[in-house]
């Protein structure tokens, strides 16, 4: 662990088992993918290397292909099951300096779209539809599973 990085304090959490229930799909030796509790967002997942690296190019090539390898599935579990308009992906870190990555479903009624979801809100999503989104994480998360070998 790293200081304050806030991703390293949260794999340090799933190491020992105190992080929030729930939010951990799925995890190997070197990558953990999280749902990310974004109620706007149902489905947006995390993917984040376990140990503290900063960018993508201090990994080793077998190690950016795996982790590369993790988000691509990721969305295909996300394009089959959510079926939203558009996803995005997204590796930032001026906030949080550790290699990670966000897949966000889009969807043509979110409350931003077709700006980015830190942009201001063009609408106020749906409950319903919210709600029938919400109902499909057990099978998102179940088939992010399969697709990463249990």
């Amino acid at each position: 662990m790293t200081g304050n990085c806030d991703l390293c304090k949260l794999n340090a959490a799933l190491d020992d088992g105190t992080a929030p229930a729930g939010t951990l799909i799925w995890r190997d030796a070197q990558v953990s993918v999280i749902a990310v509790d974004e109620p706007e967002y149902p489905g947006y997942c995390r993917v984040i290397w376990n140990s503290h690296v900063k960018e993508l190019s201090d990994l080793l090539p077998r190690e950016r292909h795996w982790i590369m390898d993790v988000v691509w599935q990721v969305e295909l579990a996300q394009r089959e099951i959510m079926t939203p308009e558009k996803i995005n992906l997204a590796s930032f870190g001026n906030m949080t300096p550790h290699v990670h990555w966000h897949v966000i479903p889009r969807y043509l009624d979110d409350a931003h779209f077709p700006n980015p979801t830190w942009a201001a809100p063009q609408r106020s999503s749906l409950p319903d539809v919210l709600a029938a989104r919400r109902a499909l994480l057990p099978q998102l998360h179940a088939d992010i599973v399969a697709r990463l070998g249990g």
